[in-house]
């Protein structure tokens, strides 16, 4: 035991001195016994030398082969453990020493227990990856409604990212699948609002709701005991369900509001005791109520409408019956009066009408009426908007004309500005009416002809309005070209008045009198002639009495009156000269 305490070099020295040395000395002895040949020694030594080197060259290479193992290992724990505190977002490790000492043994032994705890974390980080990424996967699965089978060959294909193991991406996965499980919850409590309302309207209806329901999607039913799918197309589904069922509703609740509305004026024209009445309450019951207010199970049962639809028939055929006595005593009345009196007894033939229009399904009768109604209303739907637009323009027409009229239109005063803006668009709209008219005749005409029958708006015929209102529209424009015309005349005769009205400067007033008159007579015949020029192209409708040709003077005079009457000196002479005027227009015309 001792040998193996001593130090190397010391062991190995010994070793030469006493198991080499002691073997070689022997070995001399027994050359120099047996008489070896000096040249024969010198080798065996040599190969001896050559021997030993050997020996340690392996020995030393072993060593280097270890040592370098060493250092692999030690690198490879130094980039593993790196590693891992990079995928874990870690800075360090508590209890691993910040700088590495001592031998390589030393060192791996003292990263060896960091690293082993390091590959527990990941290992841990890991499971909590995947068990989160599973997770997701499953609940996407259910929302977008597939099946477990098809789920359980996704799960076993969850990959986890070990390069980013940290919290925060986590995290990021947890409230990703926080979320989906919201919207999981989210989506079932919609499932169950609208399966709960499936039940409520199939109560209502009389229908099996486990049946509706199982024809959306099995899953739904509990009694499957499978998951229940809660993808989009299957709430589509739902909701497209309860709409149809609550269009079943409100079509059965309009049906027996028809049928209790029909029971009620059988019962009222018959008299029917209160007795007779109770046994279809439920179904009067339900006139006052809205589709959102019945809620009683079995309340629109087919059943129940058969048995309204029944009771109605039977009512209407005892009212016919009891109007067939009725008639047929009415009819003996009046055979006794025409026997007493002489008189003709009306034709069978109109007594048999008359029964045939009681036996005539009246009720059939409104219904082919009002599908021909409805039927022409959809065909008659483009003129009427075109009518519409044309009656708002009409209105803005006559807006218009009233603004046009008002002289103070363009006063400052409030709201003028929005008048202003008014008129403009309404000149807009009033521009169009004439196109809107021509199309909407277009339009009429065509629909009379394939209808055979004339269109009819408010009891009126259309084309009869549409034509009227462009012969007054005419009538206004000529109108206004009239107006326009005596304008022009009017502003003529007030220049020749004007220059009529001028007079030379002179020395003696009797002499100015003097060539007044004169002048007045002789141009008065002119004057007249230039007027009946001007009326006769205006038309008799203008001007036909002396009487208006004083007003039309005087209208032509008021624009200068203010001047002509400032000025004495003149007022003998525009006496004078009215008078000439006066007095040839009171006269025949002019040629």
């Amino acid at each position: 035991m001792g040998s193996f305490q001593t130090p190397i070099g010391m062991r190995s020295s010994n070793l030469l001195e006493t198991s080499c040395g002691y073997l070689l000395q022997e070995l001399q002895m027994i050359w120099n016994e047996v008489g070896q040949d000096h040249f024969e020694r010198e080798k065996v030594l040599l190969d001896l030398e050559q021997e030993c080197l050997e020996v340690y060259r392996k020995k030393v290479d072993a060593a280097n082969t270890s040592r370098a193992r060493l250092h692999q290992e030690l690198a490879e724990a130094e980039a593993e453990f790196t590693h891992l505190l990079l995928s874990l977002d870690e800075r360090s490790l508590p209890g691993r020493p910040e700088k590495m000492a001592g031998t390589l043994k030393e060192q791996l032994d003292s990263i060896t227990p960091a690293l082993r705890e390091m590959r527990l974390r990941k290992e841990e980080r890991v499971n909590q990856f995947r068990t989160v990424q599973g997770q997701i996967q499953k609940i996407s699965a259910e929302i977008a409604g597939q099946s477990e089978s098809e789920y359980d060959d996704l799960s076993s294909d969850i990959m986890v990212n070990e390069n980013d193991l940290s919290l925060k991406k986590l995290e990021e996965y947890q409230t990703e699948l926080q979320r989906l499980r919201n919207e999981k919850n989210e989506r079932l409590m919609r499932v169950e609002q609208y399966i709960d309302a499936v039940h409520k309207l199939s109560s209502i209806l009389g229908t099996d709701s486990s049946m509706v329901i199982t024809k959306v999607h099995p899953s739904l039913n509990d009694l499957c005991g499978i998951t229940k799918n809660i993808s989009n197309s299957i709430l589509a589904k739902l909701n497209s369900t309860v709409e149809s069922l609550d269009e079943e509703k409100q079509k059965r609740l309009d049906k027996l509001h028809h049928l209790g509305k029909a029971l009620t004026n059988l019962w009222n024209l018959m008299d029917t005791p209160y007795k007779d009445r109770q046994s279809f309450s439920h179904v009067t019951g339900l006139l006052s109520l809205s589709s959102a207010e019945v809620s009683d199970p079995g309340s629109l049962t087919l059943n129940i409408i058969q048995q309204a639809e029944a009771e109605v028939r039977r009512l209407d055929h005892l009212k016919a019956s009891k109007m067939k006595e009725l008639f047929f005593k009415k009819q003996n009345e009046l055979k006794e009066i025409c026997n007493k009196s002489h008189m003709e007894i009306p034709l069978q033939s109109e007594t048999d009408n008359l029964i045939n229009l009681i036996n005539s399904d009246l009720l059939m009768s409104m219904d082919q009426q009002i599908s021909r109604a409805k039927e022409e209303a959809s065909s008659r739907m483009t003129i009427m908007e075109k009518v519409e637009k044309w009656m708002l323009a009409r209105d803005e027409e006559r807006w218009l004309e009233e603004y046009s009229r008002d002289e103070n239109r363009y006063s400052v005063s409030r709201g003028a500005h929005k008048n202003l803006r008014r008129a403009e668009r309404a000149r807009v709209l009033v521009n169009k009416i004439p196109a809107l008219v021509d199309l909407l005749i277009a339009n009429t005409k065509s629909w009379e002809e394939e209808r055979k029958k004339t269109f009819l708006y408010d009891e009126v015929p259309l084309l009869a309005m549409l034509e009227e209102y462009n012969v007054l529209r005419q009538e206004k424009e000529e109108d206004k070209q009239r107006q326009r015309e005596m304008k022009k005349v009017q502003s003529q005769v007030a220049v020749e008045q004007e220059n009529l009205f001028i007079t030379r400067p002179s020395t003696s007033a009797r002499r100015t009198s003097t060539r007044s008159v004169n002048g007045g007579f002789s141009n008065a015949i002119p004057l007249n002639r230039r007027l009946s020029l001007g009326l006769q192209q205006l038309g008799p409708n203008s001007i036909n009495s002396g009487t208006q040709g004083i007003s039309f003077i005087k209208e032509g005079k008021k624009a200068r009156g203010q001047k002509m009457f400032a000025r004495p000196g003149l007022v003998s002479h525009l006496r004078d000269e009215t008078a000439s005027v006066v007095s040839t227009f009171s006269g025949p015309q002019s040629p």
